[in-house]
């Protein structure tokens, strides 16, 4: 078992989403709170609401942790309000949709920052005090994109990759040594995922399950002292099917059903922008 009540946990992207899950759910069995997103409000107002429910201390830094620096930035406003952190929750990132040759380079940097660099760097900076202590845990929010190359999502599934061998590895240095390392790889879950990608549409949908359950996921596997844990049944066989079948094979299958959806958005698109046109020639023609 873990012991929660009295123990601190900092948690990144905790605004909304997985992050405010965890906030919430961990609050729930006594956790202090150190909660870090970019959205200062929606911080204070959770750290407010969650403090007078459950009777805990929640502190708020806000902080773009797609930044240079910004893990070190948070690193030492922890060390300034004197917060031991038990449990690190590695939560925060985002994901780009298309080509790669026609995305932002820059929004993809910013990606690898967030959903890589800083989590590495996040770890590097609370796990030795961890392990002086011989007690502490750390979750790292992967995903069931981690276990497939992802054509037009490709940097998208290569950081999620990495998540769950970064966090692999380091189960199994520190297994023995009182440090607990868990690689959360949730499938598509009710947030504003989809919606921050630009799109509605989600291809070989299974079902969606909400960030709550989600957070039990995770947190049944970092009791158990499991290395990784795939939320829902129907995503934890489906990465076994696709173990099962030629890497090339599967990744060109991922690419037709990408290539697909992203037509069917572009279509979406058109019919809108031309049925806007339609409505604004009948205004006009009425108006004369």
């Amino acid at each position: 078992m873990f012991n929660y009540k009295g123990k601190t946990a900092l948690i990144t992207g905790a605004s909304s989403g997985i992050g405010e899950a965890f906030a919430d759910i961990l609050a729930a069995r006594g956790m202090n709170l150190v909660l870090v997103a970019r959205s200062i409000d929606k911080l204070y107002e959770l750290a407010e609401e969650l403090s007078e429910q459950y009777s805990i201390r929640a502190r708020v830094i806000p902080a773009d942790l797609s930044r240079e620096g910004a893990a070190q930035e948070v690193y030492q406003r922890t060390q300034e309000l004197g917060v031991t952190v038990d449990l690190l929750v590695n939560n925060a990132g985002f994901a780009t949709l298309g080509g790669f040759d026609t995305l932002n380079p820059e929004r993809e940097h910013e990606e690898i920052m967030l959903n890589v660099t800083t989590l590495v760097d996040l770890t590097h900076a609370f796990v030795p005090a961890m392990l002086e202590r011989k007690d502490g845990a750390v979750i790292n929010v992967s995903s069931i994109a981690a276990f497939q190359p992802m054509p037009y999502e490709a940097v998208y599934g290569a950081s999620k990759a990495f998540v769950l061998s970064f966090s692999l590895a380091l189960w199994a240095e520190y297994r023995k040594r009182g440090v607990r390392i868990v690689a959360l790889c949730p499938g598509p879950t009710e947030t504003n995922f989809f919606k921050n990608l630009g799109t509605d549409n989600v291809p070989m949908l299974t079902k969606m399950h909400t960030p709550e359950v989600v957070v039990m996921t995770a947190l049944h596997a970092l009791e158990q002292g499991k290395p990784y844990a795939v939320d829902g049944r129907s995503n934890a066989f489906g990465v076994q099917v696709t173990h099962m079948a030629p890497l090339a094979l599967t990744t060109r299958v991922f690419a037709r059903v990408m290539r697909s959806h992203k037509q069917k958005k572009m279509t979406v698109g058109k019919r809108v922008r031309i049925a806007g046109q339609t409505s604004h020639i009948a205004r006009d023609s009425k108006a004369g």
